[in-house]
């Protein structure tokens, strides 16, 4: 499989944003209004679409969700835990971190799902939602909170008015009520779906500061290394220990690779944090998981 070659598409849509910053006209008054639109509109409906689509198994799917559940909850707390280890603590911005922690712990659920469908097939999506459909309300709560305690806003006001909370939320409602989306409508989601990639990428690279990146170098290497290096080993522990098969087992390793949320950046600047700091490692994340994806796979089961 060419791993370069799926995760291209991603990349250069981000380095097509920062040219089109940089070198038009569309300078950051137009990216401005396009977050707001991916943030509040094409994003909520892109997740509410992705979990409703596919029924859940969770019987069927229990120790692939227990792997799912345990690779996010050490990246949580593994990134939580960076401003209390000594030598790393009074080195790196509370609030950068603050920003940057979810880069350690969420996934892009759209390479996670162009990944399952190629090492499984149709099953392997069903796989895949159920680890989306559990793990993105988890995930998009841990990356809210330490940026609403810090700013001291309010964890559950940011909380029920973050529009990918309810979104997901009300997707699983959804899902679990055994409701379909009509045919007629699925053609449109599908739509809003690819267009919220494409602007949340461009927006990501619009909004890129490499220099500010370089400012916040062990913060970056830290969270980095944690989403492409050590989740992948724990994925891999926890494949062994759960006895999952083949086809579970690569998609458990799939997901503990895969590149950090594209929308990890939307969420920063639209909580009044450092944007292009976030922008810049979720572009670092897109390249390293050209090498994290291969080295995960390529682990002994």
């Amino acid at each position: 499989m060419n791993y370069a070659q799926l995760l291209f598409p991603d990349f250069s849509l981000i380095v097509c944003g920062w040219l089109l910053c940089r070198y038009t006209a569309l300078d950051r008054r137009v990216w401005d209004q396009v977050e707001s639109l991916v943030y509040y509109f094409l994003f909520p409906v892109l997740l509410f679409h992705s979990i409703v689509r596919s029924p859940i198994d969770f019987g069927a799917t229990s120790n692939l969700l227990i792997g799912g559940l345990g690779v996010g909850l050490s990246g949580i707390a593994l990134a939580y835990a960076l401003p209390y280890i000594p030598g790393i603590a009074s080195r790196i911005d509370r609030r950068d971190h603050a920003a940057s922690a979810q880069i350690a712990f969420r996934f892009n659920s759209f390479i996670c799902l162009a990944m399952a469908e190629r090492l499984a097939g149709p099953q392997g999506l069903l796989l895949i939602a159920v680890l989306i459909g559990v793990c993105v309300p988890l995930f998009n709560v841990a990356a809210i909170w330490p940026m609403a305690h810090h700013a001291q806003s309010g964890f559950l006001h940011q909380l029920v008015r973050n529009p990918l909370i309810v979104a997901t939320a009300a997707g699983l409602l959804v899902n679990v009520l055994g409701v379909t989306v009509p045919d007629w409508l699925t053609p449109t989601l599908s739509r809003i779906g690819a267009a919220s990639l494409a602007l949340g990428l461009l927006a990501a690279g619009a909004g890129m500061q490499f220099a500010t990146l370089a400012r916040g170098k062990l913060l970056a290497i830290s969270v980095l290394s944690i989403r492409h290096l050590i989740l992948p080993l724990i994925g891999w522990l926890l494949a062994r220990a759960l006895h999952l098969d083949a086809m579970q087992g690569s998609v458990l390793m799939a997901f503990s690779a895969v590149p950090t949320a594209s929308s990890a950046y939307v969420l920063a600047a639209r909580m009044g944090y450092n944007g292009p700091f976030v922008a810049g490692l979720v572009t670092m994340s897109t390249v390293l998981g050209v090498a994290s994806l291969p080295f995960a796979l390529s682990l002994p089961r």
